[in-house]
C-alpha cells in the first residue's frame, strides 16, 4: 500500500514484452528451486544455467524474491533509463535544437524533422561541436505541448479537437435557448455545373440547438465564411424549412425553426460584424462569445461538425481529414457532386440520419427531444417576416444614386420609386443598400427619411435571377476570353449560355440513362430465349416504357 492506503501501481503494464517473458521464466525457475525443502547440491547451478545467468546473480534474485512480495515484477530485468529526464547535451547544443525547432518545425510551413536536423547539423558544424542524434531531436519535439504544436503549425482552429468538451457547463431547459454556430471547410471537392470540372471545397456553416442537439440551420457555399454567411444561416434558423425543402425537391421533414434567445459564437471576425451585432440587438438575441483561447467552449457544434465531416468521407471526391487517410486517392479526379447536389445530400443526412440517431448529449434522437418539447407547449418564439429579419442581418453596401438608379457590380437597379431621389441626387449622400447573394435580382435600399427599406429590382426586368457566385463566374469567363470591359448585357448573356450548357448536359444525361435502361432490358429479355431472334424492330417495340423499367 502507498502512504494514503491506495494500492501501488506494480508497473507490470510498463514492462517491455521481452523483459516480461524473461521475468516469468525467472519466477517459475525460482519457485521450483524453493519448493525443494533442502535444495540438492548443484540445483542452483542448474537453475542459473537454465536462465542463462551467473550463479551469483541467481542467488541475488532468490534473495530479492524472498524479501519482496514474490511477484514477477520483483525479478524482471531493471534496465537503465540512461539518465532519463536529464539531458546529456551541452547548453549550446540545447540552444541550437530549441532554435531550429522554433523557427522550422513550429511554423505554418510545417517543415519535416529532416529539415530541422539539417539546420541543427549545419549550426553544430559551424560551432565545431557534436551534432545530437536524430532520435534525441525527435524526443524534444514529442515532449512539446501538442496544443502549442497544432496552433503553430496548423492554426488555432486545428487545436479544437485537443480540448476537452465543456458542453456540460451549458444548462438549458428549452429549445433555442442557446444556439451554437460555426463554420468549417468541407472534406469534399465539388464540381462546376457546366463542365463538371472540380472547382474547390465548399464551406459549411451550421447552427445547432444545445437543448435538443437538432441542427436548426445550415449554409453550404463556395464563399469563405463572412458576415453574409452568418446572416444566411441565422435566417435559415428562424425560417420554416417547408419552402426550402420544396425548392430542393426533397420530401423530408425538418420542423425545427424559431428565434434563438442566445447565440454562442467564437471570436472570428465574421461573428463580430456590425450587421450581426446590430441585427441581434434589434431582434433581442443575446450574443455570447467564447472566452479567448478556449475554443473548447464550442464543444457541441464542433462534435456535430466532426460527425457530418465523417459522413462526407463516403462521398466521391472526398479529401478525407488528413493525408494519411487520403493516401493515393485522387479527390479532384473522383469529384462528382455539384454544390446543389451536395446540399441535397447534406439535408438528407441531417433529416434522415442525424436527427433520427441517438445522440450522447441527450441520450435520444434529437428530433424526438424537439417533438416532446413542442408537445409540452415549450415552443420557441418565431419571426413573422423572415425576409425583413434577413435584411437586418445582411452586410451593408453604400452607393450613390445616378440617373439610371443604383449600379452594383455592373448591374443596374431601378424602379419609379427612385425618381424623387434621382432628382435630388446631388444633395444626397450615399445610400445604405443590402442584397442577398443567393438572388441578385433585387436589392433593399434604406429610405434616408422614413428609415424603411425599399425593394428595388433589376432595371432590365427580363434578366433572370442569378446568384453572386454565378455573377463572379461569368465575369471570370469573360475576362479569360479577353473582354477588358464587362457590362450587364455580357454578364447575363454569359450566365444564360452557362445555364444552357447545364440544361443540355442534364438532358443528355437523362437520355443516356433511358437508352441504357432500354438496352439493359433488351439484353435481359433475349438472354432467357434458347434461340434469340436477331435484333429487329419487333424486339424494339416490345421494350416497355422507361417508367416501367424504373419500377422494376
Amino acid at each position: 500500500m502507498g502512504p494514503t492506503g491506495v494500492p501501488k501501481e506494480s508497473g507490470m503494464h510498463t514492462v517491455p514484452q521481452q523483459d516480461w517473458d524473461e521475468g516469468e521464466q525467472r519466477a517459475r525457475v525460482i519457485r521450483n528451486y524453493l519448493r525443494q525443502n533442502k535444495p540438492r547440491r548443484g540445483a542452483a547451478a542448474e537453475a542459473a544455467n537454465e536462465l542463462g545467468i551467473s550463479k551469483s546473480l541467481f542467488y541475488r534474485l532468490v534473495a530479492r524474491w524472498q524479501q519482496k512480495e514474490q511477484l514477477v515484477t520483483d525479478v524482471v530485468r531493471h534496465r537503465s533509463s540512461g539518465g532519463r529526464g536529464q539531458t546529456r547535451l551541452s547548453r549550446e547544443q540545447e540552444t541550437i535544437i530549441a532554435e531550429a525547432i522554433r523557427s522550422l518545425y513550429l511554423s505554418r510551413q510545417r517543415r519535416r524533422l529532416s529539415a530541422v536536423m539539417r539546420k541543427i547539423q549545419n549550426r553544430c558544424r559551424a560551432a565545431k561541436i557534436a551534432s545530437p542524434a536524430r532520435n534525441t531531436v525527435q524526443a524534444r519535439i514529442k515532449a512539446l505541448d501538442q496544443i502549442v504544436v497544432k496552433s503553430k503549425r496548423e492554426g488555432q482552429d486545428a487545436t479544437r479537437p485537443l480540448y476537452a468538451s465543456r458542453e456540460s457547463t451549458l444548462k438549458v431547459s428549452s429549445p433555442l435557448e442557446v444556439v451554437q454556430i460555426d463554420h468549417t471547410v468541407m472534406d469534399v471537392m465539388v464540381v462546376d455545373e457546366c463542365d463538371r470540372s472540380p472547382i474547390g471545397r465548399p464551406y459549411f456553416t451550421v447552427a445547432i440547438d444545445v437543448f435538443s442537439r437538432c441542427i436548426v440551420g445550415m449554409l453550404v457555399t463556395l464563399e469563405a465564411p463572412s458576415a453574409t454567411s452568418v446572416a444566411l444561416c441565422l435566417t435559415h434558423v428562424v425560417s420554416s424549412k417547408v419552402a426550402y425543402l420544396e425548392r430542393l425537391g426533397l420530401s423530408l421533414s425538418w420542423p425545427m425553426y424559431g428565434k434563438p434567445q442566445k447565440l454562442h459564437l467564437d471570436n472570428a471576425a465574421e461573428f463580430k460584424s456590425e450587421a450581426l451585432r446590430r441585427g441581434c440587438a434589434q431582434h433581442g438575441i443575446e450574443i455570447v462569445y467564447r472566452p479567448p483561447g478556449q475554443p473548447n467552449y464550442g464543444g457541441i457544434v464542433e462534435r456535430v461538425i466532426g460527425t457530418v465531416m465523417q459522413m462526407t468521407h463516403e462521398l466521391p471526391g472526398t479529401t478525407f481529414s488528413n493525408p494519411a487517410q487520403k493516401g493515393a486517392y485522387d479527390s479532384q479526379a473522383q469529384a462528382a457532386l455539384t454544390l446543389k447536389e451536395l446540399e441535397c445530400w447534406l439535408v438528407n443526412a441531417i433529416c434522415g440520419v442525424y436527427h433520427a440517431s441517438i445522440q450522447s448529449g441527450v441520450h435520444a434522437p434529437p428530433a424526438a427531444v424537439w417533438a416532446q418539447a413542442i408537445e409540452e407547449e415549450n415552443k420557441p418564439a418565431t419571426v413573422a417576416k423572415p425576409t425583413e429579419f434577413l435584411i437586418d442581418f445582411l452586410p451593408v453596401i453604400r452607393r450613390r444614386i445616378g440617373r439610371h438608379g443604383f449600379v452594383i457590380d455592373h448591374i443596374t437597379y431601378f424602379s419609379n420609386a427612385l425618381q424623387p431621389w434621382i432628382a435630388q441626387r446631388d444633395q444626397l449622400d450615399r445610400f445604405v443598400i443590402r442584397r442577398d447573394p443567393r438572388d441578385l435580382s433585387r436589392i433593399w435600399v434604406l429610405d434616408p427619411v422614413n428609415r424603411n427599406y425599399q425593394e428595388i429590382p433589376y432595371r432590365t426586368q427580363s434578366a433572370p435571377p442569378i446568384a453572386l457566385w454565378e455573377h463572379r463566374r461569368a465575369i471570370t469567363v469573360l475576362r479569360e476570353k479577353g473582354y477588358a470591359q464587362v457590362n450587364e448585357e455580357l454578364i447575363f448573356q454569359t450566365i444564360e449560355r452557362m445555364r444552357t450548357i447545364v440544361a443540355t448536359a442534364m438532358k443528355e444525361k437523362r437520355r443516356a440513362k433511358r437508352d441504357n435502361a432500354r438496352i439493359g432490358h433488351l439484353n435481359r429479355s433475349t438472354h432467357h430465349h434458347k434461340s434469340p431472334p436477331p435484333p429487329d424492330m419487333t424486339a424494339a417495340k416490345e421494350v416497355p416504357p422507361f417508367a416501367e423499367i424504373e419500377e422494376w
